[in-house]
């Protein structure tokens, strides 16, 4: 069983033309309220796109937005251990999605930021904890240091992009990470492999957008190439990718077999609106990869180039 401890909040989506510029009034074309939080993204993934067995820990305040978000984690089977403040509203977050796909986002955590160490459930059953950065960074800690005491592979996903305590560095088995997230962890900018090895962490893995994603698996890299699509709306589509990956590797999967559907899983949640309502089942991301040519090449090279792989 994978179990996410993370966030969960209520969506509220406006799309527009472009993302507003500082001081800036853009007029929107449609408003839409979508469940989400990375936590539940993530946990929404593992079950529906991964297929795997789920459980999530979550903090909701005692409102109607909770409503929607327990409905969406219980439409997939997630297993839920839910802690309710009376003095904290649920979480939201305010989304304005472009034309072009692209997003900006603003979080009011609420009733997140009451997860505490001593919250984290029993953890027997459990191959995998897949945690991320919206609840405390010290309840983060503490339950990465306990899941690695009871032989659980830690999964985190250090979104929203912020440094990390060596403590907390010490207990993940796998870092996710986009190209942002990845500068905020090292002293040295520099090219991707650059920054991959300064982080003292058996395995990391990048998310390169539109370009792929790459992994550092000790001294070993692993190279997977996006696949095309046509993009709506990114939102969610790096949780899609934590999610499906974190349940492929709850299989027993490889790395580089997990990389290329969580690829794919995140590939589709980009082809429709939201958050958890844009990620695809197990069927049907299978059937996306039974339609994929074989990666040429080129691909392969691109990746490497834009990576500093090839000048390493």
């Amino acid at each position: 069983m994978i179990l996410v401890a993370g966030s969960a909040n209520l969506d509220f989506v406006v799309r527009a033309a472009h993302i507003p510029a500082p001081g800036e009034t853009v007029l929107g074309q449609g408003f839409t309220t979508y469940p989400g939080g990375k936590g539940a993204n993530q946990a929404v993934a593992c079950a529906r796109a991964g297929g795997a067995a789920t459980a999530m820990l979550l903090a909701l305040g005692n409102d109607a937005h909770a409503l929607p978000l327990l409905a969406s984690l219980e439409s997939v089977r997630v297993r839920l251990h839910t802690l309710r403040s009376p003095d904290q509203a649920t979480g939201c977050a305010f989304i304005c999605v472009a034309d072009n796909a692209e997003n900006a986002i603003t979080v009011a955590p609420g009733a997140n930021l009451c997860l505490q160490s001593q919250h984290l459930p029993e953890l027997q059953d459990v191959s995998h904890l897949l945690m991320q950065l919206e609840i405390p960074i010290t309840t983060v800690t503490a339950y990465a240091q306990r899941a690695q005491a009871s032989g659980v592979q830690v999964v985190l996903n250090a979104a929203p992009a912020q440094g990390l305590p060596p403590e907390l560095l010490q207990a993940v088995d796998l870092l996710v990470v986009n190209e942002g997230e990845l500068r905020a962890l090292v002293t040295h900018p520099g090219t991707v492999v650059a920054m991959l090895r300064q982080l003292e962490v058996p395995s990391v893995v990048v998310t390169l957008g539109q370009r792929g994603c790459i992994a550092r698996q000790q001294d070993a890299y692993v190279l997977q190439p996006a696949f095309k699509i046509a993009p709506i709306d990114t939102t969610g589509a790096g949780d899609t990718f934590c999610g499906t990956l974190a349940a492929h590797l709850g299989r027993g999967e490889t790395l580089a077999q997990a990389m290329r559907t969580a690829s794919a899983a995140a590939a589709l949640a980009c082809t429709a609106s939201g958050a958890q309502s844009s990620i695809p089942t197990a069927m049907e991301v299978e059937a996306f990869l039974g339609q994929q040519p074989v990666v040429d090449q080129s691909q392969i090279d691109a990746l490497k180039s834009y990576c500093g792989l090839d000048a390493s």
